[in-house]
């Protein structure tokens, strides 16, 4: 059924031009998040790309969840980086979410990767520390995705940095996540940032949607080199606001609601 559904979507599609609209954690608000069910609702949905999870397990494997224990969505309590892919693989991923997706599994990133079609994009967030890379490389290599298909993404400026050093032709972006009780915040980081941006030699920002972030941040950032990336945006107003200020994609939990409504005002190449 996977491969089926997966073929359905590869339709040999040139990548979408700019702004990007993102599945965060796959459509995750219409099915479990990091689950290949997510993942292949978004591209029904008519997703550009999806945003997914990543942690290394205690016998080598990446697998795609998002806390670093299961306790959370599963009821049960393992630590992944202790855990075995077949450990893990005994939970369910989906009951949360509803009946309709019990016994759902945790994938592997192999898996994830298997579901990207022609034309489309997988964002790769990193949840652990640089021990992954040696894996993460190897399971994109074999993949058969192009560089253009692939941005990893994540918050550990060493993840950023090695990944970098290994594979500067790879698109690596950092992310921070913006104090919305601050609304000083943006200007205040904004120095700070774009020195890391440098040190760690990343291709871009990705951050947290902030109500005092504007055009003059992204330019700035821009001028410097770096792309923009927002996350999370449910909101069509919000959304709209940030394509003003020249963001080169929008993670969303509605990739099918959000990119119905911005077509209605803003015009998206077709596939």
């Amino acid at each position: 059924m996977k491969a089926l559904l997966c073929s359905l979507f590869s339709l040999s599609a040139p990548l979408l031009a700019d702004p990007l609209i993102v599945a965060h954690r796959g459509a995750s608000g219409d099915a479990p998040e990091n689950t290949l069910s997510a993942f292949l609702l978004a591209w029904e949905q008519g997703a550009d790309a999806i945003e997914g999870d990543f942690h290394l397990t205690r016998d080598g494997r990446i697998v795609c969840f998002h806390d670093r224990t299961t306790k959370k969505l599963t009821g049960k309590d393992l630590t992944i980086s202790k855990s075995t892919l077949a450990e893990l693989q005994t939970l369910d991923a989906g009951s949360w979410k509803g009946t309709v997706f019990a016994e759902t599994r945790i994938p592997t990133l192999e898996e994830v990767l298997a579901c990207v079609p022609d034309g489309k994009r997988i964002f790769i967030e990193v949840k652990c520390g640089p021990e992954i890379i040696p894996a993460l490389i190897k399971a994109v290599k074999k993949s058969g995705l192009t560089n253009d298909q692939i941005v990893v993404i994540s918050f550990h400026k060493g993840v950023v940095k090695a990944l970098k050093q290994k594979l500067p032709h790879w698109t690596v972006n950092w992310l921070y996540s913006f104090d919305k009780r601050d609304p000083r915040d943006p200007d205040k980081k904004l120095p700070q940032l774009l020195a890391t941006l440098a040190e760690i030699k990343a291709n871009g920002l990705g951050s947290s949607s902030h109500p005092h972030l504007d055009k003059d941040h992204v330019d700035s950032l821009a001028q410097k080199g770096f792309q923009y990336h927002v996350w999370t945006v449910n909101e069509p107003v919000t959304a709209r606001r940030f394509i003003k200020m020249g963001c080169r994609s929008i993670t969303t939990d509605y990739p099918g609601a959000l990119r119905n409504s911005l077509e209605r005002r803003i015009k998206f190449p077709s596939p």
